[in-house]
């Protein structure tokens, strides 16, 4: 909603055209493909005055409508790959979106396209992300799709990346731009490409339809393009940004050796500085003055080469894999079903209310507990840390509670 106006703070005509000024300066500067703010568009146009479009243009106010609410401040306690490690130097879901924006920065300002725009998308694009990364994901999927296929329906899918924008648009209730979200909703960079062109989406309307897709056809997620080159400068770097800090990471976990670390024989280097600084470098240069994002080939082989490499020596690794589905997947299940009964029975009493459907009424959204069950239950399920998950499900079943012995190794492991 629009600030209410002070005549302390409201600018004089004088005052106006000369922001406008700075602000049309600057624009004029950009990429013929770029963003303009100017384009951006809402489905709630009215939240905003005229002053509060000279001091926070469009795609600023996405960036501190993404910033300023607990969903983002709740990823600092999300782990990235390692969630069974008691390790302050392991990656976080909020270093991850600062690193995808800073990355994907140094992108759009060389090719001269709207960085508000691309820190909005970079920024916002895993919130959507449930405690224990994507393993956590397909557990809190499986049972999501269980449960809306009892009624004899269609099941549905839990998607990161559409959860990201059902968290900002729908349960937090912000007024962000079409094209921020849609960028969000099209990040997805579990599938590579040697180009990235932008697929129009115009309305909030075809937003809808592409995220109701992804709900109802597993894998459609990774067929969608942003519809902006921004977006695009986002998806990429969301790729670079996780290839070589996980490898850091599971280095210092100890899931690889020194030896292992390296990239070897990659055309890219074989450090992660080497291996983004190169890359970026060279999208850059295949991308200048072209309404889409292009790469050398043997670099976009050198992308695959490491994806893969990551997911054999990693990704799949079996310690954490056996602690998620033996531990975890079970845990997640138990709260579901727990969860759903008593938002289906209206117990106020429980901590889905307590501290999740009356909270967010209060904030922001007055018809929130209107949402249908299922939904409710995945929106406070995927907003958990991976902390709170834990401590919940032992508060709630102390006689079944996972100790800290059971599922970390400790600070002061040797």
């Amino acid at each position: 909603m629009a600030v209410a106006s002070n005549p302390e703070f409201t600018f004089t005509e004088d005052e106006r055209a000369y922001v406008r000024e700075g602000l049309a300066a600057r624009e004029a500067l950009l990429s013929p493909y770029a963003t303009r703010d100017s384009q951006a568009i809402f489905e709630r146009p009215d939240w905003q005055d005229e002053d509060t479009d000279l001091v926070r243009p469009a795609f600023v106010r996405d960036v501190d409508r993404v910033l300023n609410n607990a969903f983002y401040n709740r990823c600092m306690d999300k782990t990235q790959v390692f969630p069974f490690y008691r390790n302050d130097d392991l990656t976080r879901r909020s270093f991850h979106l600062q690193l995808v924006s800073q990355i994907s920065r140094k992108i759009g300002a060389a090719l001269r396209l709207n960085i508000a725009l691309i820190e909005a998308i970079a920024l916002g694009h895993d919130m959507g992300h449930t405690p224990f990364g994507h393993e956590g994901e397909y557990a809190l999927s499986d049972a999501y799709h269980r449960h809306t296929s009892a009624s004899g329906k269609p099941g549905r899918y839990f998607n990161h990346n559409v959860h990201s924008v059902r968290l900002l648009r729908t349960v937090a209730y912000r007024n962000l731009s079409l094209q921020a979200l849609n960028g969000m909703l099209c990040h997805c960079g579990e599938k590579a490409f040697a180009e990235y062109h932008p697929a129009p989406c115009d309305t909030f309307a075809q937003l809808d339809d592409m995220m109701e897709t992804c709900y109802t056809q597993k894998g459609a997620s990774q067929l969608l393009r942003p519809s902006t080159l921004e977006g695009c400068v986002v998806r990429i770097c969301d790729i670079l940004a996780y290839l070589g800090k996980d490898r850091q990471d599971a280095l210092t976990v100890r899931v690889l050796t020194p030896e292992e670390y390296p990239l070897k024989d990659s055309v890219l280097g074989s450090t992660n500085s080497e291996f983004i600084h190169n890359a970026t470098a060279n999208i850059i240069k295949n991308s200048i003055e072209k309404p889409y994002l292009a790469m050398d080939e043997d670099v976009f082989q050198a992308i695959i080469d490491a994806k893969e490499l990551n997911s054999r020596q990693i990704y799949l690794s079996q310690e954490a894999h056996e602690k998620l589905t033996g531990i975890v997947h079970p845990m997640m299940d138990r709260l579901y079903d727990r969860f759903l009964e008593d938002v289906k029975a209206g117990d106020e009493s429980s901590y889905i209310f307590r501290h999740h459907i009356n909270a967010w009424m209060m904030r922001s959204n007055p018809v929130y507990a209107d949402q249908d069950p299922n939904d409710i239950v995945v929106d406070y399920i995927a907003s958990m840390t991976d902390e709170y998950f834990i401590s919940l499900f032992n508060y709630l079943y102390p006689k079944e509670a996972v100790s800290e012995e059971e599922l970390y190794v400790p600070y002061f492991h040797e």
